[in-house]
């Protein structure tokens, strides 16, 4: 049955249009910025839009050695983080959220105020921690840090809570411990809001910036996010090569999206999580 068309469906239409084009608009601007000859001048913002238009910058930057060292460096770091991730996580998430032991419950908040509190107000004391324990401008200092991202956990524990207690005793009274109900009961059902904390977590190691350029010292150990900047001039701004590694360190994400939307949708969907 066609519903009928309303002043409320119609202002939601309008809203969610505007907001696909506010959203698109960076990504679009970025795109015609990196196809301008370097070097043309722009007397607006809308110059950016018209021609002439030339492919030559990708060959410039895909060439230059090092946006490959720190593709390496982004890859490497986001492919680590993700695998550790998906080992530690799910273990913490499950004690907290299925065993009952003393303190559960302040484990819980003590990662929830994690959310809370600016990345800003955490890098000072992480940096002193990371330079006494020696691992600054190293692939241990850009990994680590991102292990104990409150968000992924809190996701697992509210995915592992909505798991009936009784298929959970009905593996206790089969004789399976914790280990084994986590392994063989919690773990399978678990996948696709695994694959959606995999995704969050490479995505969110990629996208880090600043972190990564407090801890590397050295420009081979830069990730892309750090190295990108650097191809902005010293006392001039030149927005066509920046642009132009942008959407180059943007293909895997959307890639990613491309053949993982529907993990996503359903993941975040289950933890009932509106995002």
């Amino acid at each position: 049955m066609k519903q009928p068309i309303t002043v409320g469906r119609v202002l939601l239409t309008v809203l969610t249009i505007v907001a696909i084009l506010l959203f698109l608009f960076p990504v679009v601007w970025a795109l015609f910025v990196s196809l301008k000859p370097e070097g043309v001048g722009t007397k607006n913002a809308i110059d950016w839009f018209l021609p002439p238009f030339t492919l030559e910058n990708y060959p410039r930057v895909l060439l230059k050695s090092s946006v490959w060292t720190w593709f390496y460096n982004s890859m490497f770091v986001a492919i680590v983080s993700t695998v550790l991730t998906l080992i530690i996580t799910p273990m913490a998430a499950y004690a907290i959220a299925k065993i009952k032991f003393k303190g559960s419950g302040i484990f819980f908040v003590y990662f929830l105020a994690g959310l809370m509190i600016p990345v800003e107000a955490m890098v000072v004391p992480l940096f002193i921690t990371a330079n006494k324990l020696d691992i600054l401008d190293s692939y241990t200092g850009l990994i680590i840090p991102g292990l104990a991202a409150s968000f992924n956990l809190i996701i697992m524990v509210s995915f592992f809570k909505s798991i009936p207690d009784e298929l959970m005793d009905a593996a206790k009274i089969d004789g399976a411990g914790h280990w084994r109900a986590f392994f063989y009961v919690a773990l399978p059902l678990s996948k696709t809001i695994m694959v959606t904390v995999a995704i969050f977590s490479f995505t969110g190691s990629w996208n880090s910036y600043l972190w990564p350029l407090l801890a590397s010292m050295s420009s081979d150990m830069f990730t892309l996010p750090v190295g990108i900047p650097t191809f902005a001039g010293t006392y001039t701004v030149d927005y066509v090569l920046p642009m132009t590694a942008n959407m180059v360190a943007s293909l895997p994400m959307i890639i990613l999206f491309i053949i993982f939307e529907r993990y996503i949708v359903k993941g975040v969907s289950m933890t009932g999580i509106k995002g």
